[in-house]
């Protein structure tokens, strides 16, 4: 299994960014997929998912109404536009998928993410 990240980099406060997780070695469009982060200093935290029809999402509180969650079953891809971002959005961003037994995940290499003028 392989997840690997990209579309990170420095951005302004109040700029976009779409971050692309690419999925292998699994078959993608049987699992729910996530997105989380990392800051220096801090435990990592969810910050969107998506069912693996991608009919339903939730987000984290800080994030909504901010960022999107998508998935392409079709390119086994998920996607996270992030919108108005902020410098408390600067962290390491993961993508995770689920594998067995439960409550075990793989995890992509992350890809950082800096908001800053």
């Amino acid at each position: 299994v392989q997840l690997v990240e990209s579309g990170g980099g420095l951005v302004q406060p109040g700029g976009s960014l779409r971050l692309s997780c690419a999925a292998s070695g699994f078959t993608f469009s049987n699992y729910g997929m996530s997105w989380h982060r990392q800051a220096p200093g801090k435990e990592r935290e969810l910050v969107a998912a998506i069912i693996s029809s991608g009919g339903s999402t939730n987000y984290a509180d800080s994030v909504k109404g901010r960022f999107t969650i998508s998935r392409d079953n079709a390119k086994n891809t998920v996607y996270l536009q992030m919108n108005r971002l902020k410098p408390e959005d600067t962290a390491v961003y993961y993508c995770r998928a689920p594998r067995a037994p439960p409550g075990n995940y793989y995890w992509g290499q992350g890809t950082q993410v800096t908001v800053s003028s």
